[in-house]
């Protein structure tokens, strides 16, 4: 970098201005956090969203099924007889237990959930009030993000041409009172 030599007044004020503005540039966010401001760089945002597991991010909402498709990507009504049992409100909670309920709030199943370090496969474990296994289920995922969860379900088993997809997306809505 070539230091300026003049001494006109107006020369340095300009070097001075470009030089703060391009020091503003070069800043790290860090600044702007201490302050309050909110301001994160993109660098910041990516580290905070590798740092989020997929278990993480599968607990980190409730979620509502809001779409099905089949293996050729056409929509899927909700009550189709193929995904109905599907359909409703899923709470994964971060200490491994769900719960489920029907867009009625009518209780599904509740049990035990683990997701695979890639994000690739979600395991459920069913289990009865008395806590008794009641079924194992693992489910490929094929979105998980904060805006999606969709996971994959084949209705005969060892046919994997046919396949519906089950799509939820983030809910608002109060998981319903245990009876």
């Amino acid at each position: 970098m070539k230091l300026m030599t003049s001494t006109k007044p107006a020369t340095i004020a300009v070097s001075a201005l470009i030089a703060l503005g391009a020091l503003t540039a070069c800043g790290t966010g860090e600044a702007d956090a201490a302050a309050g401001t909110g301001t994160t760089t993109s660098q910041e945002a990516a580290a905070a969203d590798e740092a989020q597991t997929p278990s993480d991010v599968l607990a980190s909402t409730a979620w509502e099924t809001t779409g099905a498709t089949d293996a050729s990507g056409a929509d899927v009504p909700l009550d189709d007889e193929n995904v109905r049992d599907f359909v409703g409100w899923a709470y994964f909670k971060a200490d491994g237990t769900f719960t489920m309920y029907t867009l009625d709030d009518a209780p599904k199943m509740q049990g035990d959930w683990t997701v695979d370090e890639e994000g690739t496969t979600r395991h459920i474990v069913a289990k009865d009030d008395a806590g008794e296994v009641l079924f194992e289920r693992d489910s490929d995922i094929v979105t998980l993000t904060d805006e999606e969860f969709t996971y994959r379900v084949f209705p005969e088993e060892g046919n994997t041409d046919v396949y519906y997809d089950i799509v939820h997306t983030p809910t608002d809505h109060a998981e319903p009172a245990a009876s």
